[in-house]
């Protein structure tokens, strides 16, 4: 079968650094889609030419109707690292998709910096939030960021500072490839007033300062690392639960009674592209759960307000399930277990002696673990210490079969 679609990376320096192959495929298209500062870049030619649309979103409705024609996208870089083929790829198959890439922009800067690709962290804000950099912030790590525009310079730098990172070293790098290109190397906390580029790349090796918030992506983190009124799962607690439920690259939680999000936002930070939708009916707890996902990194954890089970209804069937509350509602665990996926996990927890018997009732039908967790924590008793107990967590464990 012939290959109607050609997706070709463009780099800064235009039609003269395309290869014989991309400039080939682009003079024998019927139909070129790209942005006009891609196709400004062209020679003329008698291809038909359409913008992208906008919003984005509609590029299916734009493409479809040239299949079975020469179709050549215009892209920026590597259209596989970050870019738009990943989208294509979901409504056009590979096997009618040929893909010349250019260098990445993590390729290019990477190269200007010294830096084995490997050895760093790659990722983007382009289009997302910028939120998704505070996974990353860790003591010596090396980000590539490819940034939304210029405004992402001050954005990295206030998020860095925010977390006591203000000694990192920020490098803007604008126009990688090109004859505009410009390297600038500061500080997050000495940020210079310059005008960038909106075409630009950063590359930050992060330097923790004495004050520091480190958050580890293992699970557990420290429960002041959360807005929350007392209702999340403590840390020792969390760190076994999400052991339990096993986070795995791309499966979806659902967390149920999720308090102030910390079972969901630990999971979503714990491997790549893992995702969660947290259910959530308190509003003060729901204004929570938006403050600690921004600042802890998850800026896709999907909030849903409302009661369960109700608000369960029309989902998309989870891998993992943690009931944190309300696990002897009525149709709450029948439901999640109905939608729970073959394999996938369920963990639930409870403190009180109703919430025991519950779980002694679905052990006994459904199998898995019962765990009782105790944890006491050092306090002052007048001029001496001693350790007080929390409150004892049953936890139920089982994989759906």
């Amino acid at each position: 079968m012939t290959k109607w679609l050609t997706i070709v990376g463009f780099g800064e320096d235009g039609w003269e650094g395309l290869s014989n192959r991309a400039r080939l495929a682009i003079k024998g298209a019927e139909v070129i889609v790209g942005s006009a500062r891609l196709f400004a870049l062209l020679p003329k030619l008698k291809a038909e030419r359409h913008e992208w649309p906008q919003p984005f979103s509609a590029v299916i409705e734009q493409i479809k109707p040239f299949a079975g024609r020469n179709t050549v996208i215009l892209a920026t870089g590597d259209p596989m690292n970050f870019g738009v083929a990943r989208k294509l790829l979901t409504f056009i198959p590979f096997e009618d998709v040929t893909i010349i890439p250019h260098h990445s922009a993590f390729s290019l800067a990477a190269a200007r910096m010294g830096w084995s690709v490997p050895d760093c962290d790659c990722f983007t804000i382009h289009g997302r939030p910028a939120a998704n950099l505070e996974a990353f912030i860790q003591p010596n790590a090396r980000l590539l960021v490819l940034t939304e525009d210029e405004t992402s310079i001050a954005e990295a730098c206030r998020r860095l500072i925010a977390r006591g990172f203000e000694a990192s070293h920020i490098t803007v790098l604008e126009n990688m490839g090109g004859e505009k290109e410009r390297i600038t190397g500061f500080t997050a906390d000495a940020n210079p007033a310059h005008e960038w580029s909106p075409f630009n790349g950063l590359a930050i090796h992060c330097m923790a300062g004495p004050d520091a918030k480190i958050f580890s992506r293992v699970a557990g983190l420290p429960d002041e690392s959360y807005v929350h009124d007392g209702q999340l799962t403590k840390r020792e607690v969390r760190a076994a639960t999400l052991a339990a439920l096993a986070p795995a690259p791309d499966q979806l939680l659902w967390d149920i009674g999720a308090g102030c999000g910390s079972v969901s936002i630990e999971w979503m930070r714990s491997t790549r592209g893992a995702e969660a939708i947290a259910f959530e009916q308190n509003v003060e707890r729901l204004a929570m759960i938006a403050t600690n996902a921004d600042q802890l990194g998850t800026p896709r954890l999907k909030v849903i307000d409302g009661k369960a089970p109700e608000t369960l209804d029309g989902q998309p069937d989870p891998d993992a399930v943690f009931i944190g509350g309300g696990v002897g509602i009525p149709g709450v665990f029948e439901t999640a277990w109905n939608k729970l996926k073959s394999g996938g996990r369920m963990v639930a927890n409870v403190v009180t002696i109703e919430g025991e018997m519950h779980l002694y009732d679905l052990h006994e039908k459904h199998g898995g673990e019962l765990v009782r967790m105790d944890v006491s924590t050092l306090t002052n008793v007048g001029p001496y210490r001693a350790m007080k107990p929390r409150m004892s967590v049953v936890q139920w464990r089982t994989i759906k079969p």
